[in-house]
């Protein structure tokens, strides 16, 4: 286990899944394109990938350096079912150090199920096992909206996380008026994403949305509003 800078806390129970689910798409390409973060900036709400929505879609997304962003490489996959955001996030972020498990390996790790992943703690173990490390640990929000010393933690957990290589997985609730981009706008989305990077200048962050709600993929968010979204839920850092 690594020493944390300030106390851990306990996982709270979330579930992650599409409204509507859709069909796995077999014809990725054998070599997926590369995909370079930071040529259109880091500004909140600059997507870096958008328009492309097929179930199973892969993208070689390639880390960045600079004096203040550090963004991670990673092997993203759009979730092959519309309950299969938990596997696929997971997915996203253990090909920052491994050549991870298929989404349906990690669904069936996970125990995922129709109505999504249960609870982010499952995340956290399903990370460290195939890992071999005790590095993840579960963290909640339970604060609507967070308390100062939350939001404190997790940009030091972000920072520390991407910095040492090792992606977030965040649960969200985005509720209509505070949704990421191409989020059906009328509806609560109960979700799991990847948080791959970070820009301390412009205090934003990179998110690999395995969802593609609107074709949005790779997308720059304020750090704001990701700390806003993850109550009443957690995160594995």
């Amino acid at each position: 286990m690594r020493k944390r800078l300030l106390p851990t806390a306990v996982a709270v129970a979330a579930a992650g899944a599409l409204l509507t689910p859709v069909a796995a798409h077999a014809d990725s390409p054998a070599s997926p394109p590369a995909v370079s973060v930071l040529s259109h900036g880091s500004e909140a709400g600059t997507a870096v990938v958008s328009g492309q929505n097929e179930p199973g879609t892969k993208l070689d997304i390639k880390g960045a350096r600079t004096k203040a962003a550090n963004t991670l490489p990673v092997d993203y996959q759009v979730q092959e079912t519309g309950y299969w955001c938990g596997p696929a996030a997971t997915r996203i972020a253990l090909s920052a150090r491994t050549g991870p498990p298929s989404q349906a390996d990690l669904a069936a790790q996970l125990g995922t199920h129709e109505g999504g992943t249960d609870h982010i703690s499952q995340v956290t173990n399903v990370l460290n096992a195939n890992l071999g490390t005790g590095w993840y640990e579960t963290k909640e929000m339970p604060n609507d909206p967070p308390t100062q010393a939350q939001k404190d933690l997790l940009w030091r957990d972000i920072v520390l996380d991407i910095d040492n290589k090792y992606p977030i997985v965040a649960n969200i609730v985005a509720p209509p008026g505070n949704q990421p981009p191409g989020y059906p706008p009328d509806q609560t989305i109960y979700h799991y994403f990847t948080v791959i990077g970070y820009d301390e200048a412009n205090r934003t962050v990179l998110i690999a949305d395995p969802a593609s709600f609107g074709g949005n993929q790779i997308y720059w968010l304020s750090f704001d509003q990701l700390a806003s979204l993850i109550p009443p839920k957690g995160y594995a850092a």
